[in-house]
């Protein structure tokens, strides 16, 4: 049996046992706000029994270990959303830059496959939109009255406005590609930089539990929230070698091995000269599958590049069209062959500067000696109304009309994508908070219920104190 010292040292124990209690609880509490954390329960065993002559005799609990209660399913699928999350903010962020670039409102109705060709889906703000109508209207009034100067004045400041749009246009989206690429190099830095801080931790969540005996919980619990941080930069395949060390490979990459940082990611221009991202020394881009580093790769070189690639199409077949009407047509001083526009694409298109120096060598007739004639006047103005085969058939109003709700199909589906994936995450989050999370009036409950417990093994050490007195002074 036991006896009173053994009983006292039952005593002793389960106050011991109580107080780690109350510590894990308020360890809980104070980390009721904090997202990483993940709450903790003490795990408590029945000490050995011990033989007496009624049979095998308890001797009271004892800790043995501190849980953290998580879910590691919840926590893959949560890594795995991020990395769909942080692609779709990276391209809508993307996006949204683009739409302000563009410097034209697109209508709710450009979403709708039925607007793929109507120019009202293009807002109605001064954009190239406008400057392509004012310019084929300000042709249309100079047909009117071929010989006006002032008619032709106003053909050479709305022509100008609209390759000054054209050249703008081209200036935003360089510059928007070039912001995107620092974006993609700021981001390896950041993964470089999360991937080191998750081997370190590795190397301490090994060597706490080695030498502790017990599970590094806290030291997890950060891991797990790196691994997050990570999971939205990159898409990141976690596993665990043979001897138990976490692993973290992109694209088929391996970089961390353990306590280890064994490679590295890093920027590179292709063959093309877009900037990309491979492992350190690696002769291709990774093929990435998720995270802002995908998501911003997808949109510089998808729905940025079609709709820059087309409004340079744009301005090519507006230069080749307005020069080869123009360069065959007569001033009023009886020349021809000048070119009304300059440059080969959106990026240097101009106004001929002779033209803008002398009006009157706008070649609007289509007759050497008649300058009242207002033959190719008429044409240029009527050229925004022919279907071009270098736009697929479409007009120029037409053809940026479609380029535009293109733009904004693929931003209305990222806007729509991001509102499902809100209620994914929220619906993830609810799950682990479920799991993981930390409940105020649980904790609150087990703070009594340790203090209560805390309280009957003083009681009962004190007890035992009284009677092992009373043993003593029996001899007296």
């Amino acid at each position: 049996m036991l006896g009173l010292f053994g009983t006292l040292g039952l005593g002793t124990r389960s106050l011991q046992t109580q107080q780690q209690g109350t510590e894990t609880a308020g360890h809980n509490l104070a980390n009721v706000n904090n997202p990483a954390y993940s709450r903790q329960r003490l795990q408590v065993e029945t000490s050995i029994n011990v033989p007496s002559m009624i049979g095998p005799q308890g001797t009271g609990a004892d800790a043995v270990g501190i849980l953290q209660i998580r879910s590691s399913l919840v926590d893959r699928q949560i890594g795995n959303e991020a990395s769909v999350r942080g692609s779709l903010d990276a391209q809508q962020a993307v996006l949204q830059t683009a739409q302000a670039d563009l410097g034209q409102q697109i209508d709710r109705q450009s979403t709708s496959a039925s607007s793929a060709t109507d120019a009202s889906s293009v807002g109605t703000q001064h954009g190239l939109a406008e400057s392509l109508s004012s310019f084929f209207n300000s042709m249309k009034s100079l047909s009117a009255s071929p010989t006006s100067l002032t008619e032709r004045q106003a053909v050479l400041n709305n022509a100008s406005g609209l390759a000054m749009q054209f050249g703008e246009l081209s200036s935003r989206f360089d510059d928007l590609k070039n912001s995107i690429n620092s974006s993609i190099s700021d981001d390896v830095v950041t993964a470089n930089t999360t991937l080191q801080s998750i081997a370190k931790l590795n190397k301490e969540i090994l060597s706490t539990e080695l030498s502790e005996h017990g599970a590094a919980n806290d030291l997890k619990d950060l891991r797990q929230q790196k691994l997050e941080d990570l999971a939205k930069l990159v898409k990141a395949d976690v596993g665990q070698d043979s001897n138990g060390n976490m692993t973290i490979s992109v694209g088929g990459a391996s970089l961390v091995e353990g306590s280890k940082v064994v490679n590295q990611l890093e920027t590179f221009n292709d063959v093309s000269g877009k900037l990309m991202v491979r492992e350190k020394g690696g002769a291709s881009a990774l093929t990435l599958t998720g995270g802002s580093l995908e998501g911003r790769i997808t949109a510089r070189d998808g729905t940025v590049a079609d709709l820059q690639s087309n409004i340079d199409s744009l301005a090519k077949e507006v230069i080749k069209g307005i020069n080869a009407i123009h360069s065959a047509g007569f001033s009023l001083s009886g020349t021809t062959g000048e070119n009304f526009f300059t440059g080969t694409g959106a990026a240097d298109i101009k106004v001929n500067q002779n033209l803008i120096s002398s009006p009157g060598l706008i070649q609007a007739s289509g007759v050497s000696d008649a300058v009242g004639d207002n033959q190719v006047a008429l044409a240029m103005s009527q050229f925004g109304d022919q279907k071009l085969p270098g736009l697929k058939g479409q007009t120029v109003e037409q053809d940026y009309s479609g380029a535009v709700t293109l733009f904004g199909q693929s931003l209305a589906t990222v806007n729509s994508q991001i509102a499902n994936q809100d209620v994914v995450d929220q619906m993830l989050a609810r799950q682990r908070d479920s799991i993981s999370g930390v409940s105020v009036d649980e904790e609150m409950t087990d703070l009594i219920k340790y203090q209560k417990a805390f309280q009957a093994s003083a009681k009962l050490i004190s007890t035992v104190d009284e009677m092992l007195d009373t043993v003593i002074n029996l001899k007296r």
